[in-house]
């Protein structure tokens, strides 16, 4: 019954989750309808961009790719096969009501503020599960590092929820997916790096800033022109494929923000539901709805940058040693690897590139790293993915959290305690941090 809703895809699952969380937060019964709904309309017409930019700057990539001359031997499959590659695993057969029952748990026992109710990522979970039981032969301790991973996202979507809600203009939400919440660690670290360089500190000029500074010049769709021209010349483009190419950039400058304002307006009466609901029935405590990364992808930082890191990703890949990921399927959905940089740093443009830059080239040699599992992964899957023995990855499971659990927990049993101690002192210390602010 599960595999069947979640067959029916983000488009579907999403609203009926959220209709039926309305429900529960006593929204009337239209009313809910209608936000299930208009959230859906939002999540195709985001899916619309998406499927745009993936048609019109795959081309552009590849035709990069050569130029450039990168002769890179892991291909990068992208975020949509590898959810697939996930769920087919052992770990990840169990993860979604292992993973939401443990969440029920933690939110009771005053662990967590966040439900993690973004059920269909919860194979970011399942992918780092499923290569410690490549690595230790146990299913039981593949579960274990699924709920480590679950437990340091739900942590960090609880300690950037206020900068969440504050960029996405919504309150009562977090972002615990599996990705996007890898990232803030870095992000925060780097953060506090860059508040002690004199000309970054306090810095913060986002792209709406760079409008009112420069006038038309900072103008979404003169950044989408300049950006599409860019590309196009990068891909050596004649005036025709160049010309439509600037005007699909444009677009998605344009209409990423707009697609993301219909989820946030179908969200606002859950949310507002939600809060006068957990007042009433858990005293007043603060309870976080956590959803997927993709309702902060409007901010206008996120989209410049998650675009310029295309033809940068590009150039790192062809260079950076120990790399042997050809970026590809990942690339056009750049900003969704941006985000959570843009939300740490308060949308701030100089801060969010270089952090995505450092971050990237993180995401590339774990991606490398992780290729020999995940290509068993999509194998033992049925994943006809990889062809004559060559191994595939994606940019989308090199994913920070998911490598330091593997890594710890390959160590044999003294590494899984101390990945267990970690977690269980990352929620404790994270909690008391909560109580004495």
């Amino acid at each position: 019954m599960l595999d069947y809703f979640l067959s029916l895809g983000g488009t579907v699952f999403v609203p009926i989750i959220m209709f039926i969380i309305a429900l529960i937060f006593r929204i009337p019964f239209l009313q809910a309808v209608k936000s299930g709904v208009t959230i859906g309309i939002g999540f195709v017409g985001m899916g619309l961009v998406i499927v745009m930019a993936i048609d019109s700057l795959s081309p552009a990539i590849k035709l990069m790719i050569a130029r450039f001359g990168l002769h890179l031997n892991l291909l990068d499959v992208g975020a949509g096969p590898a959810s697939g590659v996930g769920y087919a695993t052992a770990v990840g057969a169990i993860v979604i009501p292992v993973i939401f029952l443990f969440n029920i748990v933690l939110l009771v026992t005053r662990l967590t503020k966040t439900m993690n109710v973004d059920i269909y990522n919860y194979w970011h979970y399942a992918i780092t599960g499923a290569i410690v039981n490549i690595l230790t032969g146990s299913l039981v301790w593949g579960a274990v590092a699924a709920m480590c991973h679950a437990t340091w996202s739900l942590k960090m979507a609880d300690l950037s929820a206020k900068r969440v809600q504050s960029i996405v203009g919504l309150e009562g939400i977090s972002i615990p997916q599996g990705w996007g919440s890898s990232s803030v660690p870095i992000a925060l670290a780097l953060e506090w790096v860059y508040q002690r360089i004199p000309f970054m500190k306090n810095n913060n000029i986002d792209a709406s800033e760079i409008q009112k500074r420069f006038g038309m010049t900072g103008d979404p769709v003169i950044i989408g022109v300049i950006l599409g021209i860019l590309f196009g010349l990068a891909a050596g483009y004649g005036f025709k494929d160049l010309a439509n190419l600037v005007i699909t950039v444009a677009a998605i400058m344009v209409l990423f923000p707009r697609m993301i304002r219909l989820i946030v307006e179908g969200l606002l009466p859950i949310s507002d539901g939600a809060r006068q609901f957990l007042q009433k029935h858990f005293h007043g405590r603060e309870l976080y709805i956590g959803l997927d990364s993709a309702v902060t992808l409007g901010h206008p930082t996120t989209i410049a940058v998650g675009l310029l890191l295309i033809p940068v990703m590009l150039i790192i890949a062809g260079f950076l040693p120990g790399n042997r990921v050809l970026p590809l399927a990942d690339l056009p959905v750049a900003p969704f690897f941006v985000c959570m940089a843009t939300v740490i740093h308060r949308g701030d443009f100089l801060r969010t590139l270089v952090t995505s830059i450092i971050t990237m080239i993180m995401v590339l040699l774990i991606s490398t790293h992780f290729a020999p599992f995940f290509t068993e992964m999509a194998a033992n899957g049925g994943f006809n993915l990889a062809k004559d023995g060559a191994k595939i990855t994606a940019l989308s499971v090199g994913n920070a959290f998911g490598w330091s659990i593997s890594e710890l927990m390959s160590m044999g049993i003294i590494g899984i305690i101390v990945c267990v101690v970690i977690t269980a002192l990352v929620v404790i210390g994270l909690r008391n941090r909560e109580l004495s602010a």
